[in-house]
């Protein structure tokens, strides 16, 4: 442990040093001044916020009464500095003004002595301060290990995401924006073979942690739930089965997701598909007025058993079918009418997906108004080509 000493009294410096020298505290430093101070701890011109190297020093005694800049004005300064306002700063003062003592605490000061110096006191304010310091040091050291740890998880997360695919009658494209590092949203695709793919794109309930881990739960069984029911009611049914296998012991909180899973028949034209409890996905084809796919069952989780009906639409020629989470629509002032049109309209024209350009305008700030929320758009562009009769 490293304690700094400014006093421009070199009379104060030497009776403070001895003491802590003979309580066994003999890494020390001193300063004549709060400008020598900053150099000490690695700032050229105090007041201007540059970053600084990490300092040495674990706790600071600061004079109160100094020529050029005073303790108070020093100590107010330093919390400017992201890596220095932790050190802890006992102000050492002569002045019993209460008033001014307080101010010395509101700038930064952890406490205060008086002269002359109370040997005693002092040692155990000092070893408060560091005991306060050491906690605050190993709080740090843990939230740094969790935020790489965490960031090692959104890059597991991210690696389940599916990857774009570019086949001759069907391309499959994705944008995801995480409100947090670990996100709730999850989109995955599976060719069925047959011109055939399964595609789901849920929205787990809540952010953070807890969020992300159901969904790499989801992930997990997703593969091989479509592969083996394939048809939408069943995948999702199957889906609500597993995910409440989970017994979440929990009577505050109900865990569900809301999901929309379908399947593109690119043979027969055609798209069967459950939605639950998500917001609609919108097909455009030609002229033809926007088709909603819209909720036909609760979502997954609710209830031990959930009831779902596949839905079919059909296609001819050339379109495009969005899948979005509700962080998208959300985004947007109005009610939900309005937050539809306005996606809806946005979403308009080539049926070849714009990734730039949807990025630009649903993700990098054109919207209104922002929340934070989850932002994922899954683009599926359908070509004509010759179905199968």
């Amino acid at each position: 442990m490293r304690i700094l000493i400014v006093d421009d009294n070199p009379t104060n410096i030497i009776i403070i040093r001895e003491i802590l020298k003979k309580e066994d505290y003999r890494d020390t430093a001193a300063v004549s001044s709060a400008h020598e101070m900053f150099e000490r701890l690695g700032v050229e011109t105090p007041g201007q916020f540059t970053e600084t190297g990490v300092s040495d020093i674990d706790l600071i005694l600061l004079d109160m009464m100094m020529p050029e800049m005073d303790g108070i004005e020093a100590c107010r300064l330093l919390q400017q500095y992201e890596n220095l306002k932790d050190i802890p700063i006992i102000m050492v003062t002569a002045v019993g003004d209460s008033k001014k003592l307080a101010e010395a605490l509101d700038a930064g000061a952890v406490d205060y002595v008086t002269k002359p110096i109370n040997k005693v006191e002092l040692m155990a304010r000092i070893r408060l301060a560091l005991r306060l310091k050491q906690e605050k040091d190993w709080h740090k050291e843990r939230d740094q290990r969790i935020q790489e740890e965490l960031k090692l998880a959104a890059m597991i997360q991210n690696a389940v995401l599916s990857s774009p695919i570019q086949d001759p009658l069907f391309e499959i494209d994705a944008l995801y924006k995480p409100s947090f590092e670990l996100a709730g949203d999850l989109y995955s695709w599976y060719p069925l073979g047959e011109g055939r793919y399964g595609v789901i794109l849920l929205d787990m309930m809540g952010h953070g942690i807890s969020s992300s881990l159901f969904c790499m739960f989801i992930a997990s069984v997703l593969k091989d739930t479509v592969s083996t029911y394939v048809e939408p009611e069943k995948v999702i049914q199957e889906l609500n089965r597993r995910f409440n296998l989970l017994y979440i012991d929990s009577q505050l909180v109900q865990y569900y997701f809301t999901a929309i899973y379908l399947v593109v028949d690119t043979r027969y034209k055609k798209i069967d598909y459950v939605n639950a409890g998500h917001p609609p996905a919108l097909f455009y084809q030609q002229d033809n007025p926007v088709v909603k796919l819209n909720a036909v069952c609760p979502p997954v989780g609710l209830f031990d058993k959930i009831e779902a009906t596949t839905q079919t639409i059909y296609y001819e020629g050339d379109g495009h079918l969005v899948l979005y989470t509700d962080g998208l629509t959300e985004a947007v002032e109005g009610t939900q009418d309005e937050q539809l049109d306005y996606l809806e309209q946005k979403l308009r024209g080539s049926h070849v997906f714009n990734k730039e350009e949807t990025e630009r305008v649903l993700f990098d700030g054109d919207l209104p108004q922002e929340r934070e929320d989850d932002k994922c758009l899954v683009w599926i562009s359908l070509k004509g080509g010759e179905g199968k009769e």
